[in-house]
């Protein structure tokens, strides 16, 4: 049986700190003034003379010299008065020192409370910036578009202290962490766009030179090889492309409802899964959310796409949506071959396949790393388990606002 971990917080913990040596400064303090006291109040001071008067002995106890504990009084005809006097100058030093134990005890209490209570508010003047820090470090690492949150800067202002160093610390890491995400961001989509370029000027050329006339079988099964190596690579850049792009923050959003999008990508979809003989069916009921329509499109497209190509032939794909706990779910059930527990994490890397996903002609390794992009660009979550008996079963979830 596992109990809950209970952590101070670092301001309780300096509170309590300081109070404590507060409290143990102020318990030693009067322990010395207790000695000091009980060594004064014991000094014996010694009277001679005949014997007083009762009225005069009356005054000699009741007013006793400042200072003095013990009165001994060396008269030698009378020892009852001077028994008398050492019992009440006895009384006297016991209650004098217990209110000063009582009274010293209740004023260390009230100026510990006191000291305790200045000490919280302080600690959480000082400890406010690093909230701060925190409460940023926080927002950047929940945001669901990488850019947007590396924007952000703490700019803490303040006097140049040890938190000032640190927050100014942080916001250099996030502008070469913005610079270096951005950097590589463009150069994706940049050299993208170049290789589109040469790429649908091979397929022009090679989709020439098997329709000439004079074009032989060799010539036309070569290039049909070429067309299929072409037409992966263009498949590779548009995946680049729309990765480059998922990976931004999702500007404009629209009422989408994932049923609609679902039916529409199975349609589509319908040739490519008669060709693989694989069947797809739709259970669709209504989940709508807001965001991208184009983008949660390809969402649909990479799951069922995915099932009908990383399947056997006879096998099957099914696709349903729902609404459930206020959120809107797409989940995508394919047969297949058997994927490891440990390869699941792995295959939402780009460029990352399971050990019997190895075919060129199976994709390029972006589908769902695509789908892991543009569903945290909207907010949701994506996840995914083995199925039993071979296959996936990928679960989407998106929020409905």
């Amino acid at each position: 049986m596992s109990f809950p971990s209970y952590r101070l917080s670092i301001r309780a913990r300096l509170t309590l700190f300081y109070g404590g040596l507060f409290f143990a400064a102020g318990v030693a303090m009067l322990t010395i003034i207790y000695f000091l006291m009980d060594q004064t109040l014991l000094q014996k001071f010694t009277i001679q003379g005949s014997l007083p008067s009762p009225a005069e002995a009356a005054g000699m106890i009741g007013m006793p010299e400042p200072g003095t504990a013990r009165v001994r009084v060396l008269i030698n005809d009378n020892p009852d008065l001077l028994y008398y006097m050492e019992q009440r100058a006895e009384e006297m030093r016991r209650t004098t020192m217990f209110n000063l134990i009582k009274l010293g005890a209740v004023a260390l209490l009230v100026v510990g409370a006191l000291a305790m209570a200045f000490g919280w508010i302080m600690a959480g003047r000082l400890l406010a910036p690093l909230h701060r820090v925190t409460d940023t470090a926080r927002r950047i690492g929940a945001s669901p578009a990488a850019d947007r949150g590396l924007h952000e800067r703490i700019a803490l202002g303040g006097p140049h202290d040890e938190i000032r160093e640190l927050a100014d610390t942080f916001d250099a890491m996030l502008a070469r962490l913005d610079h270096a995400f951005d950097g590589q961001r463009r150069f994706v989509a940049n050299a993208s766009h170049e290789l589109r370029t040469p790429l649908t000027l091979n397929r022009s050329l090679v989709e020439l030179a098997m329709h000439r006339k004079t074009a032989s079988e060799d010539v036309k099964r070569l290039g049909e090889t070429l067309l299929d190596i072409n037409g992966r690579h263009e498949r590779l850049i548009d995946g680049l492309l729309v990765l480059a792009r998922s990976e931004n923050e999702v500007v404009e959003r629209r009422p989408v409802d994932l049923a609609d999008i679902v039916d529409h990508v199975a349609l589509q979809g319908t040739a490519a899964a008669d060709e693989a003989g694989v069947t797809v069916t739709v259970q669709a009921a209504p989940a709508e959310t807001t965001g991208d329509p184009v983008l949660l499109e390809r969402v649909a497209q990479n799951l069922i796409g995915n099932g009908v190509r990383h399947n056997a032939r006879g096998g099957w794909v099914r696709a349903a949506t729902r609404t459930r706990g206020g959120r809107a779910e797409l989940e995508v059930w394919n047969t297949g071959p058997v994927v490891a527990p440990y390869e699941v994490d792995a295959l939402f890397e780009p460029f990352r396949r399971g050990s019997e996903r190895t075919r060129s002609d199976q994709g390029v390794g972006l589908g769902l790393s695509i789908v892991r992009a543009i569903v945290r660009a909207h907010g949701g979550e994506v996840a995914a388990q083995p199925r039993d008996g071979g296959g996936l079963v990928v679960t989407v979830s998106l929020p409905r606002d």
